[in-house]
């Protein structure tokens, strides 16, 4: 029992080392993004599923589900991942948000079920300029169109979904697109959305004031045997200006109704008046006529 103990234990530390001929995965991902590191199955009661960064345990499912860590749970102290990894249990899939540069390095997936598998993820954090996470102004006049592009050539298995103040507006999936699902969006956005399936950008035609707000695009993409996830994000605030008049062609036109409707009232009036005053004028002498 000892030995076939001593055995498990070498096995495991040659195979965390390296010495294994495991599945490795190489993927570069720009600073901010986040990346989702798949096992490509679904987990049962009786499996262990440890997640290890640079050979250092980050995350892992033992067997009963409540019985789950990720990074300072695991590692008492550890403040490396902090709030930035999400664990599925139903696949052991890990996930890192908000990515830094300090995150490049190699991910070793183990399962213990059945049999033993790992899978090595090699992943490279490449930094952006200062104003990659900036967000892009956008302002028009009303009536006027504006273009919002994420400046991506959309890949075939990606996902865009537009969102209008968190609110889902547009998706593109593979070569199909849905525009406002609801009716809600369907009435604000009425037949004004038009999208770009090449690039994801999205247009606002005929914009008014109350298209005013945060615009944001996710990106999901799925690669290499579908082991990797990636998710991109671009903001965009719009601001749409009246006429200059600090009211909307709705109201101006109500005021020119408004006025016209005084004027013929002042007219009608006027007139009224004169001839009242005609018919009811006293005569000076027998000569005048009325």
């Amino acid at each position: 029992m000892k030995l076939l103990f001593i055995f498990i234990s070498l096995f495991l530390c040659l195979r965390l080392n390296g010495v294994s001929g495991a599945d490795e995965v190489s993927v570069s991902v720009m600073e901010g993004d986040s990346v989702s590191l798949n096992t490509d199955s679904k987990t049962n009661q009786q499996d262990d599923i440890k997640w290890y960064y640079n050979n250092i345990r980050i995350a892992q499912i033992i067997g009963d589900l409540n019985k789950t860590c990720t990074d300072v749970q695991c590692n008492e102290g550890t403040e490396r991942f902090r709030d930035r990894l999400k664990l599925d249990h139903q696949t052991g899939s890990l996930t890192i948000t908000h990515t830094t540069t300090e995150d490049s390095g190699d991910y070793k997936l183990w399962i213990l079920s059945n049999s033993i598998r790992e899978k090595i993820f090699n992943i490279t954090v490449h930094g952006v300029s200062a104003d990659r996470d900036e967000v892009k102004r956008k302002s028009v006049k009303e009536g006027e169109s504006v273009t919002l592009d994420p400046a991506v050539m959309k890949n075939t298995n990606d996902v865009m979904a537009w969102y209008f103040n968190e609110t889902l507006i547009a998706e593109i999936t593979e070569d199909q697109s849905q525009i406002c699902a609801d009716d809600q969006c369907k009435e604000r956005f009425r037949d004004r959305l038009k999208l770009d399936h090449q690039t994801g950008s999205l247009t606002i035609t005929h914009t008014k004031t109350s298209d005013s707000g945060d615009y944001k695009l996710e990106i999901s993409s799925r690669s290499i045997r579908r082991s990797l996830s990636i998710r991109r994000i671009r903001r965009f605030s719009v601001t749409v200006t009246g006429d200059g008049s600090g009211l909307s062609s709705a109201a101006v036109a109500g005021i020119v109704v408004g006025v016209l409707l005084v004027c013929a009232a002042l007219t009608a009036a006027v007139i009224y008046y004169h001839r009242h005053r005609r018919r009811t004028a006293v005569p000076q002498n027998e000569n005048d006529v009325l």
